[in-house]
């Protein structure tokens, strides 16, 4: 097979090649009905931020399984969903079980900016960072934020 080269003078491949990954308004468009709240840009950015610093820590919980089995033995900490995640069956009763134990949940677009930022080349649709001393200041200005965030009805 041969690749086929785009012409560089086109204004999107150019983009393309700039960037190398989409805006935040392009993954908003494969977005589930369920994906609510949504968090911002800018929170978006914070959390993948935390969620690295946790990885380094080693505070983290990936996945559904491992994530759903933490917070039924009462563990706290930001639970980060993908809102990208397609069925939407695999990960849908984990809300009502953090609405159910007060914990914070947020959705943000991508499961594979998710995963990447947990140092992952697998998507991941659902991340728990716990709280620790070495990244308090980030994972409490993330907590203030995902807190004010109006949960779905």
């Amino acid at each position: 097979m041969t690749k086929i080269k785009a012409d560089p003078d086109q204004p999107e491949a150019q983009a393309e090649a700039c960037s190398g990954e989409r805006t935040y308004q392009e993954l908003l468009v494969n977005q589930n009905p369920i994906a609510q709240p949504l968090a911002s840009r800018r929170l978006t950015r914070k959390l993948y931020k935390c969620i690295k610093k946790a990885v380094k820590q080693k505070q983290i919980r990936r996945g559904v399984k491992e994530v759903q089995k933490f917070v039924n033995k009462g563990e706290k900490g930001i639970m980060v969903l993908a809102g990208d995640t397609l069925p939407i069956e695999v990960y849908c009763h984990l809300p009502v079980m953090c609405e159910d134990r007060n914990l914070p949940y947020v959705y943000i677009p991508s499961k594979t900016d998710l995963g990447a930022a947990a140092g992952s080349k697998r998507p991941t649709c659902v991340i728990m960072v716990k709280p620790h001393e070495e990244y308090q200041e980030a994972y409490d200005e993330c907590l203030e934020e995902v807190q004010s965030l109006p949960l779905a009805l």
